[in-house]
Order: structure tokens, then sequence, then C-alpha cells
């Protein structure tokens, strides 16, 4: 996440919103659901304590204040009661009314484009700059929210807009700091349920072909889970969520997440019709025709695909952790520990690095913006520095300080078994948190002014000590104590990376070669996948040919002409 604006690329989202819920992850889970009407059940009072909050840049005591949202993404309301946002309304005077994607991305955005009407803050998407849509930030942070310019100072020529040189987006993931501990992934891998790695010893499994082995073993053995036929892989090619059928072919090959082209020397192009996309997609191909592939996975949208990773029948896919934390705590809670999720950083051939795991990046075009109809965009973002105060950062993440965590003579933040267990729990979650609208909003990540990780997840102690048996079982069988320790340490960043948060610019050519590759993708991929094995070199041939009628050069171009962009601007910041 991604994810990140949403869609710059083929797969955009890929780490971007790959980001974006990883604290709400690392707390074992974000939300998932429906359309919503509210974060907060009423408007905040006249009487409102709004003004103590110290954390203002002017002394003028700040009114009460009902902000709408838009989240371009499924999610769920907080209770009428949730402890957190009544919390905030009572010292702060901030209510929030949040609606939730239901359906198309693209196609709301299109009617809210069409109409031109918009609430007041609103996640990220390149065409709302091109619509005019939302307004430019650095002045009113300049002015307005000291905190926020500190939490940003080190990425803010990374924010500006490369056409006009605003900001028009404050970035929901990836500004760090103190010290930053990995625990929880959420980024991409091959995913295989534990109960499968525990059927045979716990085998440590380095290349595609290992995986797929270990698949067709289980579900040779075992042909249903729990009254449901196995399955043995499935994926997801969804409105914007289609990395999961998309992306594997560049890390099977050592490449990290650079969306739909692989960089190579600083130089990127396109992956889709290469070889190494050809082999992967053979490979699913035969698990087809062996009846191991999932036959409803390319025509599922992404509620189905969570329902069905919920039955815990699914004994694997390649996916993004944030994109189905919501099926582990629901399988959690119905106490399928064992047919939840590890992540392997599978390649071609063990000659190959693995580069799935990347360091942390500021998480460009993403986060919220601030609308052109929002009333009082001064107030917005006095809001927006008011909960940027350590206060209500760790009511987010840890909780109400003695009721979901304790604070030890130490000062060290712990928590108790049944302090754990309320995380698991969703309802619990929507009564106490505010994950749906926090995911997306600026946040402290790594260390609290304390030297406590800002949040349970952050913590290696609490991490581990918080892990049911199960999880820990497979961790001591690997010789790890964290999930990242599967994953090779990542190099540093390239300056440009990654591509995937490059803008291709609504309505230009680079945007609607990419818009032709991907639908391309989504029409002869599954056609690939499901045919007979010796039709599919000819259905592979006509992906290629449809390719070849395609602008790629065009999206080649955008794309390293921005990388050579932020090597010449992003050096130094």
């Amino acid at each position: 996440m991604g994810v990140k604006a949403k869609k710059p690329l083929l797969t955009t989202m890929a780490v971007a919103v790959a980001l974006s819920l990883t604290v709400a992850a690392c707390s074992n889970g974000n939300n998932g659901g429906k359309n919503s009407n509210s974060d907060a059940s009423a408007a905040p009072s006249a009487s409102a304590n709004a003004g103590n909050s110290g954390t203002n840049a002017t002394d003028e005591a700040l009114k009460p204040i009902e902000i709408s949202a838009f989240i371009g993404a499924p999610g769920q309301s907080p209770t009428p009661d949730n402890k957190l946002f009544k919390k905030i309304k009572e010292d702060l005077g901030i209510t929030f009314k949040t609606e939730f994607l239901v359906g198309d991305l693209e196609q709301k955005l299109g009617v809210m484009i069409a109409g031109g009407d918009y609430p007041d803050l609103i996640t990220a998407d390149p065409k709302l700059v091109s619509a005019g849509a939302v307004i430019p930030l650095e002045d009113l942070i300049e002015q307005y929210a000291p905190k926020l310019k500190e939490h940003y100072a080190k990425y803010w020529n990374r924010m500006k807009d490369p056409s006009d040189g605003h900001i028009y987006w404050l970035p929901n993931y990836g500004a760090y700091q103190g010290n930053v501990n990995e625990t929880f992934y959420s980024g991409p891998a091959f995913w295989i349920q534990k109960a499968v790695l525990k059927e045979f010893g716990y085998p440590k499994l380095q290349t595609l072909d290992d995986y797929m082995k270990l698949i067709r073993e289980y579900q040779a053995k075992y042909p249903e889970i729990d009254g449901q036929k196995t399955i043995g892989f499935t994926t997801l090619a969804s409105d914007w969520r289609t990395f999961g059928l998309l992306n594997a072919p560049e890390h099977l090959t050592g490449h990290p997440n650079d969306g739909g082209v692989v960089v190579d020397n600083g130089v990127a192009s396109v992956f889709a019709t290469q070889d190494i996309s050809k082999t992967y997609y053979k490979e699913l191909n035969g698990l087809y025709n062996e009846g191991l592939m999932d036959k409803e996975a390319f025509t599922q949208n992404y509620d189905q695909y969570l329902a069905k990773l919920t039955q815990g029948n699914v004994l694997g896919m390649f996916d993004q952790h944030w994109n189905f934390q919501t099926a582990e705590d629901s399988l959690n809670t119905q106490g399928k520990s064992d047919r939840t999720y590890v992540g392997f950083p599978l390649v071609y051939d063990t000659s190959t690095k693995d580069y799935y795991r990347d360091r942390a990046v500021i998480n460009l075009n993403n986060g919220f913006g601030i609308s052109v109809d929002a009333k009082d965009p001064k107030r917005i973002i006095q809001a927006l520095e008011q909960l940027m105060d350590e206060k209500y950062q760790k009511m987010f993440t840890w909780g109400e300080e003695g009721v979901d965590y304790q604070v030890g003579a130490d000062g060290k933040y712990t928590r108790t078994p049944e302090q754990r267990k309320n995380y698991e729990d969703p309802a619990w979650k929507l009564a106490n948190l505010g994950d749906g609208i926090y995911g997306y909003l600026p946040k402290i990540e790594g260390t609290l002014s304390d030297g406590n990780a800002t949040s349970p997840g952050g913590d290696p102690v609490e991490f581990y000590d918080s892990l049911k048996d199960v999880d820990k079982e497979v961790l001591n069988a690997y010789g790890h104590k964290t999930w990242t320790e599967f994953f090779s340490m990542p190099p540093d960043n390239p300056v440009y990376y990654p591509a995937w948060q490059i803008d291709l610019i609504d309505g230009s050519d680079a945007s609607i070669a990419n818009k032709k590759m991907t639908d391309a993708s989504l029409k002869f991929l599954p056609r690939a996948i499901m045919s007979k094995p010796d039709q599919f070199d000819k259905v592979w041939q006509d992906y290629v040919n449809e390719y070849k009628k395609i602008n790629v050069k065009a999206y080649e171009d955008r794309i390293n002409e921005q990388i050579q962009w932020r090597i010449k601007n992003w050096s130094t910041n």
C-alpha cells in the first residue's frame, strides 16, 4: 500500500495501501465490511473542550467540527458509543463522519468528479488532483500544523507534486521516528497455511516448485477441510486489487515491488508478457488442469475472496498480507488459527536472492487530502495536528492506559492475555479503536518519546508474547522470533523506489496505455490459466499480440522519465 494515488501503475496498490494497514495489522487486523455513516454518533456539542490539546500553532480556542471523510476501501464504522471517538469528541471537539467504499473505486470517483461534490477529507487518487478536487496543503501545514511539518520534514520535497510543486496528500505510512522494530510482515509473499507446514514437518520453502509440491501433496491427502472442498491456490483480480494476479513474476526473479515494471540499472521495463511471467502463469495453468486452482479466482470480488479465505479451506495464494488480514482475524476468532498463513519469499531457483521485504518508504500519493468543498480547511488541518499528539496516537494503537495495556515500573507497555485477545475480536475493535480511519490518517511510527513502540506489534517482546501457541510453534520450528525473519534483509532503497508511486497523469498516453495493459491482462491471463495445456502457448501468443497493439513505450517512458527526475530531485530528501 500499495498501494499508495491508488493506481498509478498496473498494480499500484501493491505496497501502498501495502503499507497503509501495517500498524492496524500489527495489532491483529483492520476493517472489512460495508458502507457506513459515521465514526461517531453525533456532531460535537458547542461545549466540547476543544481548545486544550496543546497541539495547535495558535492560542485560539478551536471550535468543534464534524469532518466528513471518504475512504477508498471497504470498511466498517465504529459503534455509536466507540470509546476512542467519544474521547476525541470530548477532548478536542472533533467528530468524523466517514463513508467507506462500496463497489468499484473508479466508478465512485467518477461520480464524485462529475457531480463536483466532495467530502472534507478524501483518500488519494491522481484523478482528484487532475480534476481540481483537492487543495494545496503546504501553506496550511506551515501556518497551523508544526507537528505535521516536523513529522514530514524529511520527506517534504518528495511529497510535492512534480507537475506544480504543491502538496496535496498527507502520507499515511512511512514517516518513522526513533527505532523501528519489524516484527509483523504486511507485504507481498506466497502464503501457505500453517497446518500445511506442520503436516510436512515445517519444510524450508525457497522456490515456486517447493511451494506447489507441498500444496499438491496436502490437497491429495486432504481433499476436504471442515466439510469444504480443499482449494489449493487462489488469487484476486478485482477492481484495483490486481496485484495478486499480476505482481508475482517480478518477485520470483529477485526484484522488489515496483508495480507493473522491473527496474534494472535504473531502467524500467514492463514484464507482463516477458518469459518471467509466462513461466509463472504456465505453472498456474498446470494447477488449474489438475483441479487445484480456484475456479472462481477470476470472477470473485474482494468481499467474496475474503469470505472464501475465512472458510479455512484455501491452502495458499500470492498476495499482500494487509489485503487479507481481516480474513485471518475471522479465522482466529473461529478458533482456526492453524488455517492462518505464513508468507515465503519464493524465487524460481535458489541462485536468486529474494527481494520481497523492503525498507520503509514514505507512502506517497496515499492518505488524506482536503477537498475544495471543505468549508474550514484551516480547522481540519488543525484537527489532524491535534490527533498527532502522542496521547491520541497511543489510543489509536495501544488503547486506553490501565484498561487496554499497562505501564510497568520500568516504563514498558505490556498487555495481559485477555487484553491481547480483545484485539483479535472485530466487534471489540469497532467499539474501542478506530482502524478504519486511522489507516489513512497521518501517524507516528517507530518509537514514542518514552521509548515504547508506537503499536503493540512493534514491540518484539509484546509481539512474541501475544502470539498464539500455533504461531510460536511455527516460528520456533524455523528458528525465528518474528515473521519478517522469513525474508532476506532488504538493501537500502534506490532513491527512486518504488516506481509504483509514480503518477501517470490521468488522461495521458501513459495512463491510457496502463489501462489497456491492465484490461489485456485481465482478459487473457484467465484464458491462459484455464486453457487446456496444449492450448496455453496459443493463448499466450494472443496475449503478447494484444500487448503489441498498446503504446507500452509511452508507459515505460513516463516511468523512466520520473525515475530520472527522482534521482535528480530526491537525492538529498
